[in-house]
C-alpha cells in the first residue's frame, strides 16, 4: 500500500488587506485557455508577467475571475481589498496581479514559494517559467520547506487518509474511509505528484474555490487544469524546492523590483515584513560587488505598508553607495531596527 497521504479538505476563511492601484491596460475575460503560457526571462532578469486590469461584468465573482485568469483567491483579494467577493458589480475595474518576482533560487525543476502561495515551473534552460497559484497548509499543517525530488506521479489517485486527519474528520461528524477511490470526492484530484518528502504531494483538488488559501494538511493543490499541465511538464527526478521568501527582490532591466506578501496567520500589528526583510532581500539581489543601485527607501517603505503582492520599482542601477555599506532611514517616530 502507498504511504498513507495527507488530505487537502477545505478549512479557511477568505481575507483583504490594503493596497494600492497602478496604471495597467484594461482587457477583456477571454475564454479559458488551452494551457498556460510559458513566460520568458532573461537570464539577467527576475521579472515576469505584467499587472493588468480587467472590467468585471455583472454576473462576475472574484472567484470566478480568479480562476478564468489562473489567480489565487487570495492574491486577487490582496489586489483588490475594495472590491466584493461575490458581487463586484459590471465595470469594476479588478486589477489582475500576474506579474511576479521570481523566487531566489535555482532556475531549475518546481519551485514552491509558500508565503506567495504559488508555484514555480522552469524550462531547462531557466529561462522559461510557467507559474500557477497554489493552497498549502493551513496553521498546524504547514507544508514543508526543503529540497526534494518527484518520486512519481499517478493518474486518477487513490487516496489513503492518514489516522489522525480521520479522526479530525470523525470529531467533525464527517467519518471517512481508510481508501477514498477515484472519483468527484477525492480530495486529490485527477493527478498527484508523490514527492520525496512521505506524505506530502502535488495534486489536483474536487474543491477548485479553494486555491490560494491555506486549507490543506500541507499538500500543495493546483487547479484541476493546471495540475494536468504540470503532471505533463514534471518527471520522476526532477527537483522540486520548497522556499519560504515573503519579501522577493528582482531585476528587470535596470530596474529593481521589490514583491512583499503579508503573514495573513498572525495579528494584524506583526503581519508586515520589516525594513530589515527589505534590506537583506535587495542586498541578496545585488550581490555583485561595485553593482551600487540606487534605491528609494520611501518607495520601499511604502511597497512593506502595502503588502499587496504587486511587483514595485524601486532603485535602478545607478551611482551611490553600496547597499551593504548603507543603513535605510529610520521612519519618523519609529525606532531604528538592528540588521
Amino acid at each position: 500500500m502507498p504511504a498513507r497521504q495527507r488530505d487537502c479538505g477545505f478549512l479557511g476563511w477568505l481575507g483583504t488587506t490594503a493596497g494600492g492601484w497602478v496604471a495597467a491596460a484594461v482587457v477583456s475575460l477571454p475564454a479559458p485557455a488551452a494551457g498556460t503560457e510559458a513566460l520568458r526571462a532573461a537570464p539577467a532578469d527576475s521579472v515576469v508577467g505584467s499587472v493588468e486590469l480587467y472590467e468585471a461584468r455583472y454576473e462576475d465573482s472574484l472567484l470566478d475571475v480568479a480562476r478564468r485568469f489562473g489567480l489565487g483567491i487570495d492574491e486577487l483579494r490582496l489586489a483588490n481589498p475594495d472590491v466584493s467577493l461575490w458581487l463586484p458589480g459590471e465595470g469594476t475595474p479588478i486589477r489582475l496581479p500576474s506579474r511576479f518576482v521570481l523566487p531566489s533560487s535555482v532556475r531549475r525543476g518546481v519551485v514552491i514559494n509558500v508565503p506567495e502561495m504559488r508555484l514555480y515551473y522552469y524550462s531547462n534552460d531557466g529561462n522559461a517559467v510557467h507559474t500557477w497559484p497554489i493552497s498549502i497548509g493551513r496553521v498546524g499543517y504547514e507544508t514543508p520547506l526543503g529540497k526534494t525530488r518527484v518520486a512519481r506521479k499517478k493518474v486518477a489517485p487513490t487516496w489513503y487518509p492518514t489516522e489522525s486527519i480521520r479522526e479530525e474528520h470523525a470529531a467533525r461528524g464527517e467519518p471517512l474511509p481508510r481508501v477514498v477511490h477515484p472519483g468527484p470526492d477525492n480530495p486529490l484530484g485527477s493527478h498527484a505528484i508523490y514527492l520525496g518528502f512521505p506524505t506530502y504531494l502535488i495534486h489536483g483538488t474536487n474543491r477548485p474555490f479553494s486555491i490560494g488559501m491555506r486549507v490543506s494538511h500541507g499538500c500543495v493543490r493546483l487547479y484541476p487544469e493546471h495540475i494536468e499541465e504540470l503532471y505533463n511538464l514534471v518527471v520522476p527526478g526532477t527537483p522540486v524546492a520548497i522556499v519560504h521568501q515573503r519579501v522577493k527582490t528582482g531585476w528587470f532591466g535596470n530596474e529593481l523590483f521589490l514583491e512583499v506578501h503579508p503573514n495573513r496567520d498572525v495579528p494584524e500589528l506583526d503581519a508586515l515584513p520589516s525594513m530589515t526583510d527589505a534590506v537583506r532581500s535587495i542586498i541578496r539581489a545585488t550581490p555583485e560587488e561595485g553593482e551600487r543601485p540606487s534605491i528609494d527607501w520611501r518607495l520601499v517603505e511604502q511597497a512593506l505598508a502595502t503588502s499587496d503582492g504587486i511587483p514595485v520599482a524601486v532603485g535602478r542601477r545607478a551611482g551611490g553607495s553600496n547597499l551593504a555599506d548603507e543603513r535605510p532611514p529610520v521612519p519618523a517616530g519609529a525606532s531604528p531596527t538592528s540588521s
